[in-house]
């Protein structure tokens, strides 16, 4: 069963001022849980990016700090990776992954695309030594050494120019023997306890998602792509908030699917789209008449107002009519849902107040699913759009989200 929420747990890490530099994101499977229970670490892995990337956001989970993700040996060795954004994200490799010669390249290579790697609870011995040539951070987890152990081992790593992060730290006289001993960074409870992140979440369809693979995989046109993203309002909507996000560095608007695609090109869509793929179940967690009711404002908004408006307008205009339903598929207010976005103003204003170029038609197409239908005749006068324009736009909504399969 597809779940409704996602969770994530993350803990802060601090540096000698005590001051918040990053976060490590830590798997949770529900809100009640205080550690990372769990089948694999590929399952860990692919849960936590996946909540990072398209379920909450990196900019809402971590603000303007680091975000610290754990990786092991599977997770390493997959092109999930390169969908993070390497100026935001440091890469934890756990103490479990061995150091063999094409690890460390692939670590090599990470590190050539701009990453920095932090070594977990890290033990140095004759098999772990080889990882300190990519280590940017070394987090030495002083319950599990002993602090008995801590000053001969920190001071042996300092042959390396990485940053050294006492964990675990539980009580002040352990923040102030690491603080002596010189370490830059801190974590542990005396800090902060980790605190588990909730957010609802919609889920895109199982079949949609293969389906967009096999056509990235043979090559489809654009405007193919294009069409199977309408029809997924949660895919659509994941999309813009991934390729939107701090997270990837992008800065510009968004103006349409076409656009999106375009920016992000269709290799780095396939691994995102695989991403969601093993972490999606085959059941949709929105009630699916929601989700048509969804699809079929935003082909009507699109179509109310083709005879005023045209070409990249008529994009937004299907965005603002898809996406005017997510505060109630989100539970969510919209005001909070459009900060994880960046949309042109006009479709925030849309979405909004019902204000701009756009809103009026997003207001017609309301009240065209208002059994009264009271305040019709008044919006299709200011529109400039005589009933039968009305009558012929919403049956071909309708048939086209029937063609869609929806």
């Amino acid at each position: 069963m597809t779940q409704d929420h996602a969770f994530i747990g993350r803990q802060p890490i601090l540096n000698r001022q005590q001051e918040i530099i990053g976060y490590e994101l830590l798997f949770r499977l529900n809100k009640d849980a205080v550690s990372a229970n769990f089948s694999s670490d590929m399952q860990a892995g692919t849960n936590v990016l996946v909540n990072t990337l398209s379920n909450m956001g990196t900019d809402w989970l971590v603000g303007n700090k680091l975000a610290f993700i754990n990786v092991a040996e599977s997770m390493l060795e997959s092109n999930f990776l390169e969908l993070l954004h390497p100026e935001r994200v440091i890469l934890e490799v756990v103490e479990t992954t061995e150091a063999t010669p094409q690890l460390l390249a692939r670590l090599q290579n990470l590190k050539d695309l701009g990453f920095s790697i932090a070594l977990d609870d890290f033990v140095l011995s004759p098999q772990t030594a080889p990882f300190l040539e990519f280590a940017d951070y070394i987090k030495l987890d002083i319950q599990l050494l002993g602090m008995a152990q801590v000053p001969a081992l920190s001071k042996e790593l300092r042959c390396s120019k990485a940053l050294q992060v006492a964990e675990k730290v539980e009580t002040k006289d352990e923040f102030k023997q690491c603080l002596d001993l010189g370490f830059e960074c801190f974590q542990g409870y005396y800090f902060a306890h980790p605190e588990t992140l909730a957010a609802k979440v919609i889920n895109p369809s199982y079949a949609n998602i293969l389906n967009l693979l096999n056509m990235l995989r043979n090559n489809a046109e654009l405007k193919d792509i294009e069409n199977a993203l309408k029809r997924d309002v949660a895919l659509s909507f994941k999309l813009l908030r991934y390729i939107n996000s701090v997270g990837f560095g992008l800065s510009c608007e968004i103006q349409s699917f076409r656009h999106a695609v375009t920016i992000l090109g269709y290799q780095k869509l396939y691994r995102w789209l695989t991403l969601l793929l093993v972490t999606a179940g085959a059941d949709n967690g929105s009630p699916p008449a929601l989700l048509k009711t969804a699809i079929t404002r935003g082909r009507l908004v699109e179509l109310l107002g083709s005879h005023l408006l045209d070409g990249q307008d008529r994009d937004n205009l299907f965005i603002v009519g898809v996406f005017s339903l997510l505060d109630v598929l989100l539970d969510m207010p919209m005001d909070k849902i459009l900060e994880t976005l960046i949309l042109p103003e006009n479709v925030t204003d849309a979405l909004m107040t019902r204000t701009g170029i756009y809103g009026p038609f997003l207001a017609l197409a309301e009240a065209c699913e208002d059994p009264n239908m009271s305040e019709v005749p008044f919006l299709c006068e200011q529109l400039q759009l005589t009933p039968d324009m009305l009558n012929r736009s919403h049956v071909q909504a309708l048939k086209w989200v029937e063609d869609l399969g929806v």
